[in-house]
């Protein structure tokens, strides 16, 4: 091989990451992350400006959606027709759009899960709303540039006149990144929008004062968190607890039935139906009679309770635990900015961007106007001295054979102004046309000295964008599907220990095995446990079927489950890390049943502590909930029956101190409980009586004043061997 030739060969690595990357980029940029500035992904954009040229704006008549389709596939979006009527379908969903963009005439699909017809039966046009994201587009607002084959042009972005992206939100999964923006109201954005103009330092504060978080078409409700949504808004990352919306129907004799009527965003009725089908045939949910999907037009899911005692709120407390009538929507604002770099923002940055489009939209849209102004005021000019040498005019047009050269050296007219004249009509050639011309200039003039003056003054400029916001807003408010549709409602304890009175109770054993297989069997007893090869028993609690049964991890998180829920029978059970959102690194640490009068002890690797209550480590998610917030990772969790705390550290020290002096917290760090300057916590106890301390204590020395001190001491050194059990 030459050296030419040597020179020629590409490293496969190389080529490999470059042509990756050129992959990746364009998921990103061309398919998968919305615009800021229109809260659209391309195939939406090109379907609203196809749509657009079709003239199917909200006051003409409806057009076959395979013909929308076909334009759109033929002249801007060259992909499969299928994506392409997904996306059209989904604009036109009032229960996936909190403002759909696309009218739709036919079988749109359901809440339930059902798809839509095909392309050829239904039938399309713009909303109002879409007309708000084309909004003066012909008006030279937005660049415009060759589709893909360079026959015709399609915009960069729309001018949009509403904050798309956070109003209807978005979803996508891109490579190495996905964004998540749940809908927002409209009006509220409008009011951020307009005090950020009005104050651009406003902090979250009075932001929140007016901004409430998501709103959702199919409505529900919210739990409000305050510290949870700051959070969220300001990092642009977060979570939000939504629920099903009822009410209690009273009827005859005292009994009532429970009237599902909302149900959260993106939940599928027909498969909330089938989970309460599952529970009730599995005989988890007892205290229930009957349920029935009464749905028509509006949701309607009948629950009849079994007993008339039985409170509601706790009912629809289980439901929610277990069924997706309730749900975690997450917050991820990963969005592409003007210069279509994708990058997580939060709430403040995603409007001043928007805003920011805004304004380049409204400068465009002046200066074309201004553009057109000159333009008819030099033929306005051009008209006036006609009219003023009308019969010279009239002469050099009979008798001349160039007259357009002739009235350009004669008056000093442009091109324009000679052509205007040129082709005025002999009928208008009336005195009270001079006066018209005069009036429109005189009009004209006044609008371009208004333009400039706007366009040369910051504040000038700022006023004009606030009342083209007001403008906008005032329009939407007119609206009723404007108004806010979810509630907030602060949540309170509820007791729901009276559902375990209608259910069937039994004795389980429920076993953790050390590679972490979770599973179960009615009745009492270890020796009927059997594990996987190379596997073996770890934890094993006898309880009853109706108890709670909570795992403590090693990142400081606390898990939940129904002893009934486990899996029951002689197979190897289910594995903790597919039935709860567990970390690759993250390991059980303790397993035990619920106790509500219980308090425990949690303690981590570096010393550290707090007592917490049992009510306070219970979690709804399959998230878990986070009450230790260590940066090393959690070592114990023990029940506190007792007075005495005993603490010995790997490097060989022990400490003594009361059970008092650990505070009672609901979540965090804790407090130091022994100190050290090289090692970790190796061993933590509570013990009830000073004789039961001395039983632990080294040979010799077994006075518990010798070695008791104040919590967050270092501890004696211990000679000699040791045991704690």
């Amino acid at each position: 091989m030459g050296q030419k030739e040597i020179e020629n060969i590409v490293s496969f690595k190389d080529v490999l990451e470059e042509k990756y990357f050129s992959y990746a980029l364009s998921t990103i940029v061309s398919r998968s992350l919305p615009d800021l500035r229109d809260g659209l992904k391309p195939v939406h954009r090109r379907l609203l400006h196809a749509m657009h040229e079709l003239k199917l704006d909200p006051k003409s008549g409806y057009k076959k959606c395979a013909r929308i389709v076909g334009n759109v596939i033929g002249k801007f979006h060259p992909h499969g027709d299928v994506s392409v009527y997904d996306a059209l379908v989904r604009m036109a969903q009032s229960f996936s759009m909190r403002y759909p963009i696309i009218e739709g005439q036919g079988n749109f699909g359901s809440i339930d899960g059902d798809s839509q017809a095909a392309m050829r039966y239904t039938e399309a046009k713009l909303t109002d709303y879409a007309m708000l994201l084309l909004a003066d587009i012909e008006k030279d607002t937005v660049d415009f540039r060759p589709n893909y084959d360079g026959s015709d042009d399609e915009p960069v972005v729309l001018p949009s006149a509403v904050p798309n992206i956070l109003a209807n939100g978005a979803e996508g999964i891109a490579v190495g990144m996905a964004t998540s923006i749940p809908p927002h109201n409209i009006l509220e954005l409008f009011d951020v929008l307009i005090l950020l103009v009005s104050n651009p330092n406003a902090d979250y504060e009075n932001i929140f004062k007016v901004f409430h978080g998501p709103d959702f078409p199919t409505a529900g409700l919210m739990v409000r968190d305050e510290v949870a949504l700051s959070k969220a808004y300001e990092t642009g990352r977060g979570s939000f607890r939504l629920r099903a919306k009822w009410h209690k129907e009273e009827q005859d004799r005292g009994k009532y039935q429970i009237i599902i009527t909302e149900i959260p965003y993106q939940v599928n009725k027909r498969k909330v139906i089938e989970q309460l089908a599952d529970l009730y045939q599995q005989k988890k949910i007892a205290f229930i009679e009957n349920f029935q999907d009464q749905s028509a037009e509006d949701i309607r899911i009948a629950i009849m309770p079994k007993s008339k005692n039985i409170h509601a709120e706790a009912i629809m407390e289980s439901l929610y635990l277990n069924t997706d009538l309730e749900t975690r929507v997450s917050l991820n604002l990963n969005v592409l900015n003007a210069r279509s770099e994708p990058s997580v923002m939060n709430l403040k940055d995603v409007l001043f961007g928007f805003l920011e489009h805004r304004k380049i939209v409204l400068k465009r849209k002046m200066e074309n106007r201004l553009a057109a102004i000159n333009h008819r005021l030099e033929i306005l000019a051009g008209l006036i001295i006609a009219y003023l040498n009308l019969d010279e005019v009239i002469r050099i047009i009979r008798e001349e054979d160039e007259p357009k050269e002739i009235m350009v050296a004669r008056w000093n007219l442009s091109d324009v102004q000679v052509e205007s004249i040129l082709n005025t009509r002999l009928r208008s050639l009336r005195k009270l046309e001079e006066f018209e011309i005069k009036r429109e200039s005189d009009a004209l003039s006044e609008e371009k000295k208004q333009l400039e003056e706007t366009l040369n003054s910051k504040q000038n400029f700022e006023k004009h964008l606030k009342k083209d916001l007001e403008a906008t807003k005032k329009l939407l408010a007119k609206n009723p599907n404007s108004l806010r549709k979810t509630q907030l409602i602060n949540l309170s304890a509820v007791d729901t220990s009276v559902l375990t009175a209608a259910q069937d109770k039994y004795p389980v054993t429920v076993s953790l095995s050390k590679q972490g297989w979770l599973k179960a069997f009615k009745d009492h007893g270890h020796a009927k446990l059997k594990y996987r090869d190379e596997d073996e028993e770890r934890f094993a609690l006898e309880v009853s079927s109706t108890d709670k049964l909570l795992i403590f991890s090693s990142l400081g998180k606390f898990y939940n489950i129904d002893a009934n829920a486990v899996q029951q029978g002689r197979g190897d059970g289910d594995p903790v890390k597919l039935l709860f959102d567990f970390a690759d690194s993250e390991t059980v640490i303790a397993f035990f049943a619920y106790e509500p009068e219980a308090k425990y002890l949690l303690a981590s690797q570096d010393g550290r502590g707090f007592i917490v209550e049992a009510q306070d480590l219970l979690s709804y998610t399959k998230a878990g909930k986070q009450v230790l917030n260590s940066d090393s990772p959690a070592m114990t969790c023990i029940k506190v029956l007792g007075n005495y705390v005993l603490t010995f550290g790997d490097n060989r020290r022990l400490l003594v101190f009361g059970v008092d002096e650990i505070p009672q917290m609901k979540r965090g760090k804790g407090v130091i409980l022994q100190k050290f300057k090289h090692g970790k916590l190796h061993k933590i106890m509570i013990l009830q009586s000073e004789e039961e301390v001395c039983k632990y204590l080294p040979k010799g020395l077994q006075t518990v004043q010798l070695w008791k001190s104040k919590r967050a001491t270092f501890g004696r050194l211990v000679f000699g061997k040791i045991i704690l059990d």
